[in-house]
């Protein structure tokens, strides 16, 4: 159904009503996220953000969620990466084109600036095109002769695959990567002849396979090199820096970016109007599918990271500056002394229950783990850990005790998620910590010094689990300062 065609449908009073019941329904979840954006209604599973691309001073995000059954592509926009406006689809299948749903693919500005493409995986039937000009992306005209390169008919024999493309252009040629094992490398003129060049990647790099998974693909020049950010299902997110020439990435670093499983999924980045790279993912809520259309949403993306390219190929994210625009109701404590195995408590009262930033810096005096708990129980059981445990220079998020919620909702799935989240982070003796930490109710996600490391979690808190605590094992700590502040919630409901 077109735009049009819904313009010309009169409301009900029961739409009316069910609209109505349904915003009620979700205000009153718990653990609706009140920051991160979320699905609005229904069914994402997958929920991979998709052609997300900067047009004429507006961020654009689109995501798949499932309608009917069919996999479509949602759309959003916003001028300040906090608050969205929602459009009408993206893609979703139609009758001029082959494919049977909407799949992964990414979005870029055409050599020209006159349009914005988008190549995507059609479900069915290969990777296509599509293409739109208009101010707000709305009106999208697919390519005649989708698929730009079809599916195989003998995937076993074939030397690509057809699906998760990312393109680009060099040059004033266009360029894509489509992914999986079978990752290739292809390039065309004009949009409609695509010729394959070959593998991706020139080499292997050290300790990863030539043909681990690259699926998901997000591909990109940052300074003088060049960044493949993706995934494999079988390890989570991760990122390759190497030099492009010859038509391969020639790959000199490699790290992971999920640490224990690949509850941090799906990441696509674009430039925007600064220059700015922002990378947006989508977080695994941990929860059964029984479970997620019961609550009428599923899905959540993590904050959006700015991605810069730091000493040694690394890549530094930090949360992107917009965020300190929903702070209030800001508490400040300097110089707390955590004594050996004990804990401090912050007193710091959220006005809507585990939904506020905390800005810490810790010094250890001794204590070989420290850090703060988070959403708290009145008993002492319950509470999210996110500490340093200076033994192995290892930063952490332990969901072990968060929550019944969590562990139920993980045994139905059968996922192999594990309680703790751990991730190297190196200190030298006497060094700060700080640590930028966000809890927006069923999220926790962790930006350790300036960018140096960044984790996320999802936790579901037992009901009543708000507190806040400071806490050092085998020798005192200090917090030298410790932020706290309400942060304002951007989802309508």
């Amino acid at each position: 159904m077109s735009a049009n065609d819904y313009s010309q449908q009169s409301v009900t009073e029961e739409e009316l009503h069910t609209a109505r019941h349904l915003r009620h329904r979700l205000l009153l979840d718990p653990y609706r996220p009140a920051y991160h954006f979320v699905t609005p209604e229904g069914h994402a599973m997958p929920f991979d953000p998709n052609g997300n691309v900067f047009w004429r001073g507006r961020h654009h995000m689109g995501y798949i969620y499932q309608e009917r059954g069919l996999h479509f592509w949602g759309h959003v926009s916003s001028i300040d990466l906090l608050h969205w406006r929602h459009h009408s689809p993206y893609l979703l299948p139609t009758a001029d084109s082959p494919e049977q749903g909407i799949f992964s693919g990414n979005s870029f500005v055409d050599r020209d600036g006159s349009r914005v493409l988008c190549l995507y995986h059609g479900c069915e039937a290969g990777n296509c095109l599509a293409w739109s000009d208009d101010a707000d992306l709305e009106d999208w005209h697919k390519l005649p002769g989708n698929p730009i390169v079809p599916n195989p008919t003998e995937p076993d024999k074939a030397d690509y695959t057809s699906w998760d493309p990312c393109g680009w252009i060099i040059d004033g040629t266009y360029y894509a990567v489509f992914g999986g094992q079978k990752n290739t490398v292809w390039k065309s003129p004009d949009l409609r002849t695509w010729t394959k060049c070959g593998p991706f990647l020139a080499h292997a790099y050290p300790g990863v396979d030539l043909n681990e998974d690259i699926s998901c693909p997000d591909f990109f020049p940052m300074g003088d090199k060049w960044v493949m950010i993706c995934i494999s299902h079988r390890l989570g997110a991760r990122y390759y820096v190497g030099t492009w020439k010859n038509d391969q990435l020639h790959p000199e670093y490699h790290e992971m970016m999920s640490y224990s499983d690949n509850e941090y999924f799906a990441p696509e980045s674009y430039t925007d109007g600064r220059g700015r790279r922002i990378l947006f993912a989508w977080v695994f809520d941990g929860r059964s599918d029984a479970v997620r259309r019961g609550c009428g949403w599923s899905g959540m993306m993590a904050l959006p990271r700015v991605a810069e390219l730091g000493p040694g190929n690394r890549l530094l994210m930090r949360p992107a500056e917009e965020l300190t625009r929903l702070r209030y109701n800001p508490s400040v404590r300097t110089d707390v002394t955590i004594p050996a195995d004990g804990e401090v408590a912050l007193p710091f009262d959220p006005v809507m229950a585990n939904v506020y930033e905390l800005e810490l810096d810790f010094v250890s005096q001794g204590a070989s783990d420290y850090g703060v708990l988070v959403a708290c129980g009145p008993d002492g059981r319950a509470a999210t850990r996110i500490g340093y445990d200076a033994s192995c220079g290892q930063l952490r998020i332990d969901t072990t005790h968060s929550s019944t919620y969590l562990k139920k909702a993980r045994s139905v799935t059968g996922t192999a998620a594990s309680g703790i989240e751990a991730a190297p982070l190196p200190l030298a003796a006497g060094a700060t910590l700080n640590l930028r930490v966000f809890v927006d109710r069923c999220m926790v996600e962790v930006f350790a010094n300036d960018g140096q490391l960044a984790l996320s979690r999802v936790v579901y808190p037992t009901p009543g689990s708000t507190g806040i605590r400071f806490y050092a094992r085998g020798g005192p700590a200090l917090v030298r300062t410790a932020s706290a502040w309400d942060l304002m919630p951007t989802n309508a409901c």
